[in-house]
């Protein structure tokens, strides 16, 4: 563990459009995180095998590269199971049983208190 980790829970933004990711940063930051981006599911991969102090995945689920954000919500959960998984998407309809046990969904467009409020929730049980 670095001396960079952070005090406050670090969110992993992973989402390939520029603008949106932009824009959740913007509003996951305001929301109190420290924010780590990566452009697709790879990047994503290499940043969690590097740092040990990531709280949530945040993803969307149309992605291109090796794989979309549910195989990348699989991968995580499966290696790293403490880490919460939050799938977003403009287009994709979910099922419960398509993230793994404990991950949200949270459909494109949402707010910055609709993100800020499943992060809180995720984070502190509640």
């Amino acid at each position: 563990m670095g001396l960079a980790e952070s005090k406050r829970p670090v969110v992993l933004i992973v989402e390939d459009e520029f603008l949106l990711r932009m824009d959740a940063v913007d509003m996951i930051a305001a929301a109190g995180f420290e924010v780590v981006e990566a452009a697709n599911a790879d990047e994503a991969i290499e940043i969690l095998e590097a740092r040990r102090d990531i709280t949530v995945v945040f993803t969307d689920i149309q992605m291109p590269g090796s794989m979309d954000g549910l195989k990348l919500a699989r991968a995580v959960s499966g290696r790293w199971p403490p880490i919460k998984i939050i799938a977003t998407s403009g287009q994709a309809e979910l099922r419960e049983t398509d993230l793994p046990e404990g991950g949200r969904f949270l459909p494109k467009p949402y707010s910055p208190l609709q993100i800020a409020g499943v992060l809180h929730e995720l984070i502190n049980g509640r």
